[in-house]
């Protein structure tokens, strides 16, 4: 009897968790350094511009990265009626993204770095990633290749249109030229090289943190909720739009600088295109609840799922306003920038992806969660820490944005620097607090995950016979 390979799917949901506690254990370290500078004790390794890397990169990477394989993986068999491609390939991509981590966990606090935003690590680790990557996709599209269900579901759209994008933003922003066996220089220079940057940076999140968890969010909802997806119609033109759109809109980024004003503007426009496609895919998600509202007051699953596609809705607003470029005059360079990102981080990413895991480590090991309870709880906990987190920021920023644009009628700036920075202190405090609140409702996952899998085997569910 054919099984579904459960054994790759199970590390990488177990790795998600274990890499989210330290991905943000190291973002609240951070987060107190910005309010408090001595606490990087005057040690290379731990000052902020070391570890913000290691932290985005956790959460991003590790923490998502993780995340994304766990749930392809999971949602291309049960949609394909068909095991993996590749037993031995799969197991290769569940071990070389772990190689890829740790090797950014020691390189990143060393100091070796690339300086390029969601892109800091050195060249030979950037070819083990490519590796890694491509084998990725040998297994997922070999899977979809030998599938025994002709329809190939909406979901396996988005995990596989990141897929493919993501390897052609790595490889083209990455190029380099190696000086040493832990240096390079990119083969861009100047603006070109802001440019080319920032298509990767905002197409990293474009594809790997929203085209990615799409996918999640359209295989998980539905089955939680028990509910057909509210319009398939709508979901095939979401993905076409998001698709066409997203890839445009990295020069928003560039804003103010030295890239000519007209690719400042295509940037600008095509963010404001993205909100139809964004939005279109929010209500698709929310109103698969159509009919079972009442849902939401007993499933603590459901609560993340469906909170996450709102913060997905709200970032996706605030996003394409920010990238107007009067808007941007008084965003650029503030906190309001990290409030907006971190509302998507946490909101989106990080609430699609624990809702995701809730739903998928029990059915792994064919038990129950070991208490609902406490999902409950992490439900709540992780809401309050985002509140707390993005509402600090976008006061910090805007208030950062309209001092440093102060201006006395002589001319001369009413504030100095040094003031605006005083005056953040109280919600750099602030935001720690939402940090440590989020940060403990991951113990509380990972508590609860493990009390669930303890003694457990994983279970490879049979394949249905095809139909005749």
């Amino acid at each position: 009897m054919d099984t579904y390979n459960y054994r790759v799917v199970q590390q990488f949901a177990i790795m998600t968790i274990v890499w989210g506690v330290v991905g943000m254990l190291v973002g609240v370290f951070i987060a107190a350094q910005l309010a408090w500078p001595a606490l990087n004790f005057d040690i290379p390794w731990l000052t902020f511009g070391r570890l913000r890397p290691l932290h985005t990169n956790a959460v991003v990477f590790a923490f998502g990265g993780s995340a994304l394989f766990a749930t392809s993986y999971y949602v291309v068999q049960r949609t394909c009626h068909a095991r993996l491609f590749s037993d031995k390939l799969a197991a290769f991509t569940f071990w070389g993204w772990q190689v890829v981590i740790v090797s950014a966990a020691i390189s990143l606090p060393l100091g070796y770095t690339t300086t390029k935003e969601y892109a800091e690590l050195e060249w030979p680790i950037d070819v083990l990633l490519t590796v890694v990557w491509v084998v990725y996709a040998v297994v997922f599209f070999g899977t979809v290749a030998r599938r025994k269900i002709r329809h190939i579901y909406v979901a396996n759209w988005f995990f596989g249109g990141f897929i493919l994008t993501v390897a052609l933003l790595h490889v083209v922003n990455s190029l380099a030229m190696p000086v040493s066996f832990m240096k390079s220089y990119s083969v861009f220079a100047g603006v070109q090289d802001a440019m080319v940057q920032w298509w990767y940076g905002h197409n990293a999140v474009g594809f790997f943190l929203t085209a990615g968890f799409l996918g999640i969010m359209y295989y998980f909802i539905p089955k939680q909720a028990n509910r057909p997806v509210y319009s398939y119609r709508l979901s095939v033109v979401h993905f076409w739009a998001l698709i066409f759109t997203y890839i445009w809109a990295g020069p928003h980024h560039l804003h103010y600088t030295a890239l000519p004003d007209w690719a400042q503007s295509v940037g600008m426009v095509f963010s404001l295109v993205l909100l139809a496609p964004s939005w279109g895919g929010m209500i698709n998600g929310i109103m698969t609840l159509s009919g079972a509202w009442e849902k939401l007051r007993t499933d603590p699953i459901l609560k993340f799922l469906i909170v996450s596609v709102s913060f997905y809705g709200m970032s996706t607003f605030e996003g394409p306003m920010m990238a107007i470029k009067t808007v941007n005059a008084l965003s650029h360079y503030t906190d309001w920038t990290i409030g907006h990102v971190h509302s998507g981080a946490l909101g989106w990413v990080g609430m699609i992806s624990i809702g995701a895991m809730y739903y998928l480590i029990p059915r792994l090991c064919n038990r129950e969660i070991y208490s609902v309870r406490l999902i409950e709880i992490h439900f709540w906990v992780a809401t309050i820490g985002i509140v707390l987190y993005i509402t600090a920021m976008w006061v910090s920023g805007v208030m950062q944005g309209l001092m440093w644009r102060a201006v006395n009628d002589d001319g001369t700036l009413t504030y100095s620097f040094v003031q605006s920075v005083q005056a953040m202190h109280p919600y750099y405090i602030v935001r720690l607090a939402g940090g440590l609140f989020y940060l403990t409702g991951m113990l509380i996952m990972a508590y609860n995950i493990a009390r669930t899998v303890a003694g457990a085997t994983v279970i490879n569910a049979a394949i249905p016979a095809p139909a005749r």
